[in-house]
């Protein structure tokens, strides 16, 4: 046991002290991010709104997401990754207070848009600071330390979101959520400042920098993340509802076998990652490598009877995004060095973004029109789509670029 706890302590050894800051910022960040858990539960129950009208709000959340993910990626360009970031941090730290006070319906919505997209404007800027603090080699580990800091941090907050609303209400998130991001932006001033923080990769810039949407290449590569996002989190919306109405877990069974992914992925990813990185293998293969054992996992809902089977389902598919994510990661920052890397980096924020906002919408329509079996093989379809794009990325003559 001494021998394998000090095997994965020794997966951490080589990142740089400013990756550590920038995990610890991260965690504090997404650590206060109580809000939006129970976003559709404070909607609902406390202001009052339609399940329609909840439902726009969450638009406007997701659209937000985009907006700012564009922006976030243009202003690291222009500003630098550093004031981005600090200017996200404390303006949705002064959103989130502000935020509370805003009960009617359309300021609601604008106000959701507003804050998220300033959230999310520090995405691309957070992408493109990793990779100025890490030396080439330890990139997918730095993502993966910081894919690390979100995951705890999003475990944390909802269980701290929870005691607060028993204890004082919706009011006492707002708050929480709000100091916490303006301490992680003081935090970044005292720990990342360009004054005291030593860039490890600093970015070369390069005449005629190629413009991420006319990079074909790269824009095939997204399409493909983007239709990979569709089919990964279908396990946060329709397959929840899956597990209650089909297999009749309780609510306790099912945030269980969530509660499963966040611990596969802070025990097993590093380890993981930097046992991958050693053999060498291709990003792109290992990305490919992540999306099908994703898409698989949807065949062991065909399963009846048995509902350890579901147990099996949820690894398989944790293990695919512990693979393909951190390598995707990897291979946009490697891209991004043909051009603008806030642009870059901004682009690839949006895919994800698309994914949220068509992803849940899309599989609960399916569900409702043709069923769970259907919706699945139709998950499986899309995988099998992202992953002919995929092998178009690879075999391009393009690719010994990166």
């Amino acid at each position: 046991m001494k021998r394998i706890f000090t095997s994965y302590l020794n997966t951490f050894k080589g990142l740089s002290k400013e990756i550590w800051w920038l995990a610890l910022i991260t965690l504090v960040n997404r650590a206060g991010a109580m809000v939006i858990p129970f976003l559709s539960l404070y909607l609902r129950d406390d202001l009052g709104f339609s399940l329609s009208r909840v439902g726009w709000v969450m638009t406007c959340f997701g659209f937000g997401s985009l907006f700012g993910s564009w922006l976030g990626g243009i202003l690291s360009d222009k500003l630098g990754y550093y004031k981005t970031i600090l200017i996200s941090l404390i303006a949705t730290g002064i959103g989130f207070l502000g935020l509370q006070f805003i009960t009617s319906f359309w300021a609601v919505c604008i106000g959701f848009f507003a804050l998220i997209s300033l959230a999310d404007m520090s995405r691309p800027a957070f992408f493109v600071a990793l990779s100025a603090y890490s030396k080439p080699e330890n990139k997918t580990r730095s993502l993966t330390l910081i894919r690390l800091a979100i995951n705890l941090g999003f475990s944390a907050g909802p269980a701290l979101g929870g005691i607060i609303i028993a204890s004082i209400g919706y009011f006492g998130l707002f708050l929480a959520d709000g100091i916490t991001c303006i301490l992680a932006g003081l935090l970044l001033i005292q720990t990342l400042n360009p004054k005291k923080a030593k860039e490890t990769d600093q970015e070369k810039m390069i005449e005629n920098p190629l413009a991420p949407h006319k990079d074909r290449l790269y824009v095939i590569f997204l399409i493909a993340l983007a239709l990979f996002g569709v089919v990964f989190v279908q396990y946060f919306s329709t397959v929840p509802v899956y597990y209650k109405e089909v297999r009749l877990l309780t609510e306790s069974q099912i945030g269980l076998l969530l509660g499963m992914n966040g611990l596969m992925i802070f025990l097993f990813e590093m380890p993981l990652i930097a046992f991958m990185e050693a053999k060498n293998w291709n990003h792109i293969s290992n990305v490919i490598g992540g999306l099908v054992l994703t898409g698989l996992s949807f065949g062991f809902f065909y399963f009846s009877g048995w509902n350890g089977v579901l147990i099996l389902g949820m690894a398989v598919a944790t293990l695919g995004e512990m693979i393909a994510f951190p390598f995707g990661n990897a291979f946009a920052l490697r891209r991004a060095k043909l051009g603008r890397q806030g642009a870059y980096m901004g682009l690839y924020s949006m895919s994800f973004s698309l994914a949220h906002i068509f992803g849940h919408n899309s599989g609960m329509q399916l569900v409702d029109r043709l069923g769970y079996k259907s919706t699945w093989a139709i998950m499986a379809a899309i995988t099998v789509v992202a992953l002919l794009l995929l092998f178009y990325v690879k075999r391009n003559k393009e690719f010994s670029k990166i």
